[in-house]
């Protein structure tokens, strides 16, 4: 009996995947184990492993599919087997049945000398179909479909096609299209988009001979893990009232402690430790004293934790995660920075599971090392704070009568000003930069 292969279910909040490719095709063998393909949830990719040994009798969806979790993409079994049973709704239509490569030559031959057959022509877009994703993209840089030849099932234009056919063709305007207008030169418009103005769909040959070479344009999808970023940026500032304060603390005990773990951190077992470790620390120390900001706004509630699930923002390939520590308020300075350490290093290598990937109260993101001295973070809805680190500065302090020079790390905080005040939020504020100031005081507390 055939086996089906199953869209995984990578963590409780992942509903669907995005398949980005296929490493195996229709006829060829798999064993056990074997990746047959990767998929893309909107914050880290995986492979499939094939579930049995066998034959390749099926794909069911193409790649860039947006599939649900647990759903049959292809099937393995032993050639011959009866599949439809296992083939999903919505599904690509079955390709056509190869030809008899494998055939004995007596028969493959006299077949061919009985009956040459003629090349079949090609199916238009209108005769098989279009995508839907290959639809919408192709209503947004002006490509006609119907004069496409596809490359899915059956001669299927997909979203691929499009993609080509957009990158070797000018864009056409809505007015263009409407009037007929013919793929040729560059138009008119802006990024060389044809006009209807122009005339036969086509620009004027330019006077000058010069002749300017640039890069060329490069068009994007939003998709995965990148509009899930763009949709939760968009609705954090749409749905919430944001207020951003700003505050520097003395980073010279901190250094200090930073210099002597180096030096010493190996005979006494320790670890090297980063001023976000410190950082990290220092808040887990001091939310659990501030609950206003260690919490949830859920509609007309707000949920205060007692516990510290601390979100730390990574920067990777594929953009902006945030990993959660989580009772992070319980950990020692060691088993922290260990902790923060190996989930920005899952988040690098795109294995991190998505359940690690949420749940967070609080959130730190630093910008330090790239030379930001202050920046508005923005909230990561629901939690109602989150801490910005900038880099280290040179800032003037009077000590006495005398103008002294420190090294100063500036602290953004953004909250959300419907359920956080500025008072309540600028005592963490101060509370943690003294924290940070009398760092070695903190450790022994």
């Amino acid at each position: 009996m055939a086996t089906p292969v199953l869209m995984p279910r990578l963590g409780q909040s992942v509903e669907s995947c995005i398949l980005v490719s296929w490493k195996v095709k229709k006829g060829d063998t798999v064993t056990a184990g074997q990746p047959v393909g990767s998929i893309e949830t909107d914050k880290s990719s995986f492979d499939i492993e094939a579930p049995a040994a066998g034959t390749v009798l099926e794909i069911f969806f193409d790649e860039g599919a947006d599939i649900p979790v647990l759903t049959h993409i292809a099937a393995i079994g032993n050639v011959g087997e009866d599949i439809s049973s296992l083939r999903p709704s919505g599904a690509s239509a079955p390709a056509a049945a190869p030809a008899a490569a494998n055939a004995p030559a007596s028969v493959a031959s006299t077949a061919h000398a009985a009956a040459p057959v003629a090349p079949a022509p090609v199916a238009s877009a209108e005769a098989v179909g279009v995508s839907p994703r290959a639809k919408n993209l192709a209503a947004k840089h002006g490509v006609d479909t119907m004069q496409l030849a596809g490359s899915g099932p059956g001669g299927r234009v997909i979203e691929r096609d499009v993609q080509a056919a957009a990158a070797g063709s000018p864009k056409l305007s809505a007015a263009a299209k409407a009037a007929g207008a013919a793929h040729g030169a560059a138009g008119s418009g802006l990024g060389g988009m044809v006009l209807s103005s122009d005339k036969g769909g086509v620009a004027p040959a330019p006077v000058a001979a010069k002749v300017v070479t640039t890069t060329a344009d490069e068009t994007v999808p939003v998709k995965g893990i990148r509009k899930i970023i763009a949709d939760r940026m968009k609705a954090s500032l749409t749905t919430t009232a944001q207020l951003t304060m700003t505050m520097s603390f003395d980073a010279s005990v901190i250094q200090s402690y930073r210099a002597r773990a180096k030096q010493h951190g190996e005979a006494l077992g320790t670890p090297k430790v980063t001023i976000n470790d410190i950082l990290c620390y220092a808040i887990c120390r001091i939310l659990p004293k501030h609950r206003d900001l260690n919490a949830h706004l859920l509609g007309d509630k707000v949920v205060k934790f007692g516990a510290v699930h601390l979100g730390i923002a990574v920067d990777t390939p594929r953009g902006l995660m945030v990993p959660v520590v989580r009772n992070a308020h319980a950990m020692a300075m060691r088993e922290l920075s260990s902790s923060v350490r190996a989930l920005a290093d899952q988040c690098q290598k795109g294995s991190i599971s998505p359940d690690h990937l949420s749940g967070g109260t609080f959130t730190i993101t630093n910008l330090g090392a790239s030379g930001v001295e202050t920046f508005t973070p923005v909230l990561n809805v629901p939690e109602v704070a989150i801490l910005g680190v900038g880099g280290i500065a040179l800032k003037p302090v009077k000590r006495g009568d005398k103008i002294e020079f420190v090294e100063a790390i500036t602290l953004s905080l953004t909250v959300d000003h419907q359920c956080v005040d500025g008072a309540p939020a600028a005592r963490f504020l101060k509370d943690l930069c003294t924290a940070l100031e009398n760092f070695d005081l903190l450790l022994s507390a």
